[in-house]
């Protein structure tokens, strides 16, 4: 059955080209929606599989439609957004509170063939949202976070160094992991999240915000700090050179993927070894797979984010799968299990 999806935008002629090339990917599109307060009626009448979201829309904007959407009718919805700075910050927010990827509008965007590559992108995303899994809005007590006895026994300086890697649905995880890690991790964290080029910077600054560690997009010849997390960048592989410090390579794409996690978890290997932490977060396809193979073996430590929470339990399904992990855990106990698992190697 193809899948069936809702298209929101404030323009009928962009409207008309989602149409056409979601139609041409092989989808139904089920409806149009103008703007955030159609998008949640006409999500409750159609029950669409997937909703094409804009940020900027009349009367009620598309990150104000998406939280009342996933309130009342959560549906996977995937941004469909500009570049510009506030457009941007808007995309990293939705992503944040809810919806499951993105993709960028390219500067030409009235016909199907401007779109070039941002139409398979699209496509993909899509497809990919189509099988995630949503919740609503949760009013559920915080989970655990690390407490300061635990937090001072990983605060030792040079120790272990964590790589979480996802995809989609990653940023939301990321809001419910990162935020609840205590300042002193006593470890360098370093971010794979597949992106579009230009939201990881928002996804940094956003994450910062409500972090006890410093977050930031990583820069070529950084260095790997406790305390401190360094998203790779969109466009960018992110390699670890030694136990202080980092690259940003434009090396090819790897299945489709720049940044890949594999790199950075196979990088990260040959340096840390046995004070490897790895987490591998929801998203669709296999990356962390192969870096896992490899990293194992050297002795890293690996936690996979259990199905019961993953809004697409591709990534870490498939470390699961082939018996690499130390333990499967829910997205709510992460922060915990993480810290523990740091403090633990940290000690040895």
């Amino acid at each position: 059955m193809a899948t069936r999806v809702l298209v929101t935008d404030d323009s009928p002629l962009l409207r008309r080209v989602l149409l056409d090339m979601l139609t041409e990917g092989g989808m139904e599109v089920v409806g149009e929606a103008r703007d955030g307060i159609e998008l949640v009626d006409k999500a409750k009448a159609l029950r669409p599989d997937v909703i094409t979201l804009d940020v900027e829309m009349p009367r009620r904007n598309g990150l104000e439609g998406l939280r009342v959407l996933m309130a009342e009718c959560p549906t996977p919805v995937v941004m469909v957004s500009t570049l510009t700075g506030e457009g941007t910050t808007a995309t990293a927010e939705a992503l944040s509170s809810g919806a499951v990827d993105a993709v960028c509008k390219p500067a030409m965007r009235l016909s199907p063939e401007a779109w070039g590559p941002a139409r398979d992108q699209l496509l993909r995303a899509v497809r990919g949202a189509a099988g995630a899994r949503v919740r609503g809005l949760s009013r559920t007590p915080a989970p655990a976070r690390p407490g300061a006895a635990l937090a001072g026994r990983a605060g030792a300086p040079g120790g272990p160094l964590v790589v979480i890697a996802c995809s989609t649905g990653g940023p939301r995880a990321l809001q419910a992991v990162v935020p609840r890690l205590p300042e002193r991790l006593g470890a360098g964290v370093l971010i794979v999240q597949h992106m579009p080029e230009g939201f990881t910077a928002s996804l940094a600054k956003r994450l910062d915000a409500d972090s006890r560690l410093t977050v930031r997009e990583a820069a070529d010849s950084d260095g790997i700090r406790p305390g401190t997390a360094l998203i790779a960048r969109a466009g960018n592989h992110l390699e670890v050179t030694s136990r202080e410090r980092v690259r940003l390579t434009s090396t090819p794409p790897i299945g489709a993927l720049r940044p890949r996690a594999d790199v950075t978890i196979e990088s990260a290997s040959k340096h840390f070894g046995r004070s490897l932490v790895i987490v591998v977060l929801t998203g669709m396809g296999d990356d962390g797979l192969a870096g896992c193979r490899v990293a194992k073996p050297a002795g890293a430590h690996i936690l996979a984010e259990d199905e019961s929470s993953a809004v697409v339990w591709g990534m870490p399904g498939a470390v699961a799968t082939a018996g690499l992990t130390d333990a499967l855990v829910p997205l709510e106990a992460i922060p915990l299990a993480l810290a523990e698992m740091v403090a633990t190697v940290a000690a040895r």
